[in-house]
């Protein structure tokens, strides 16, 4: 067999490898995510009120009474489930950037607080990360594996990771605001008539952001002071931002359909996520 060809062969040998490691990653991965998921699913606790009541707004701060009014209809059921999918870029880099597309979908049940963010980031044709960003039963679960297969990123605590993940839910609320009313665990703060301070607990974790609101009253930026940002194989309290915008109606509220988060480092805003919900579906109580 001519060299020519002998190369052309091991090419080929080489794609129908990769792609049976593909197929057989796919699939453990699948497996994992019902597993995950199905945890999340056996968390739920029945959510009261079952539908909005704008007497909790009183007290609350004014920016927050005006949001609530802007996005959410009186009488309205409360949200207990969300199906979500995304799509839009993915910043790999560590000190350069480094954008490639991805794909997901995310399963958020809103009582008890839980969510697993499921994404599928392009490094190149056949190479796929995929990764499980997600808070269950009070622990934090970031975890990361090249085609599903060779692991990247295994962090799963009831710690720093945790918090972490339980701001995540926090900032993303946005999506399914009726997890922002009192009755649903969150104190709200005056800071002045454009931001409140919001505090959200879920067992031993309680996490404070500084919400702000734009000139219709909508959510535009969620912000803390300290998340872990993982540095290396070190969790690094680092300032952190979520931003939101152009706002839609689904399922009968105010959402908005695209967002960027952001690390606020000494020297500028990093951002590593930008997407867009490409579908929301959700589930309200009966």
């Amino acid at each position: 067999m001519s060299i020519p060809k002998i190369v052309i062969l091991v090419g080929l040998l080489t794609v129908v490898a990769t792609g049976a490691l593909a197929v057989y990653g796919l699939r453990s991965w699948d497996k994992g995510t019902r597993k995950l998921r199905s945890r999340i699913e056996g968390a739920r606790v029945p959510v009261t009120p079952r539908a909005v009541d704008f007497r909790e707004l009183e007290g609350l701060p004014e920016a927050v009474k005006v949001y609530m009014r802007a996005v959410l209809k009186e009488g309205r059921p409360m949200v207990t489930g969300v199906d979500v999918r995304h799509r839009g870029t993915f910043n790999m880099g560590d000190k350069t950037d480094r954008w490639r597309p991805f794909e997901s979908d995310q399963r958020v049940i809103t009582r008890r607080p839980g969510f697993d963010w499921h994404g599928r980031v392009n490094l190149m044709p056949g190479l796929t990360v995929y990764v499980h960003d997600a808070y269950v039963l009070g622990e934090g679960v970031l975890y990361a594996a090249l085609l599903g297969l060779v692991p990247l990123v295994d962090m799963r605590q009831a710690g720093d990771v945790a918090e972490g993940e339980l701001m995540r839910f926090f900032a993303e609320a946005a999506w399914y605001p009726t997890a922002l009313l009192p009755s649903q665990g969150v104190l709200w703060e005056a800071v002045d008539e454009r931001s409140a301070y919001g505090t959200l607990t879920d067992g031993p974790i309680a996490v404070r952001m500084l919400f702000t609101f734009n000139d219709s009253g909508l959510i535009e930026t969620v912000r803390v002071e300290k998340r872990g940002r993982t540095v290396g194989k070190q969790v690094v309290p680092t300032p952190w931002q979520g931003r939101f915008w152009d706002y839609e109606e689904r399922g009968g509220m105010l959402v908005p359909l695209e967002g960027e988060v952001a690390w606020l480092l000494p020297d500028g805003a990093r951002p590593y996520w930008r997407g867009r919900i490409t579908a929301i579906a959700y589930e309200f109580a009966p």
